[in-house]
């Protein structure tokens, strides 16, 4: 009977030695945007970029995503690693400026999660 409580008061500790090395999370060196936004014409569904403002905010802290395009698409970017819960503000002179609900950015253990919005100006 005594081994076998000997045996039970180890097995945690017997536990914690037994993990791989391989179960080391290895995370990659680039960083990754938090909030990705596209904007198009609610009418056309054309790909806007020119004129374009997205502004992110969260409590205080305010950013004006940059513009990256590729293909023929523009996608705004920015919350480059950083968390938070993001209101949008998307808006182009001719069209109704549009808010968002808040948008949260959790990460895992390496990076931020990137959430996607997609945006449809409605023309003035």
């Amino acid at each position: 009977m005594k081994k076998i409580f000997l045996v039970l008061a180890c097995m945690p500790f017997l536990l914690a030695t037994t993990c791989d090395e391989d179960d080391e999370i290895i995370c990659t060196q680039e960083a990754k945007a938090g909030l990705n936004v596209t904007v198009k014409d609610a009418v056309t569904n054309e790909n806007l970029s020119n004129g374009v403002s997205v502004i992110a905010q969260d409590g205080n802290y305010t950013e004006t995503l940059e513009a990256f395009t590729s293909d023929a698409t523009t996608v705004f970017i920015g919350a480059w690693e950083r968390q938070g819960t993001y209101i949008v503000t998307v808006s182009k002179q001719g069209y109704q400026t549009f808010t968002s609900s808040p948008i949260q950015v959790s990460a895992d253990e390496c990076h931020v999660i990137p959430q996607l919005l997609n945006v449809a100006l409605q023309p003035n």
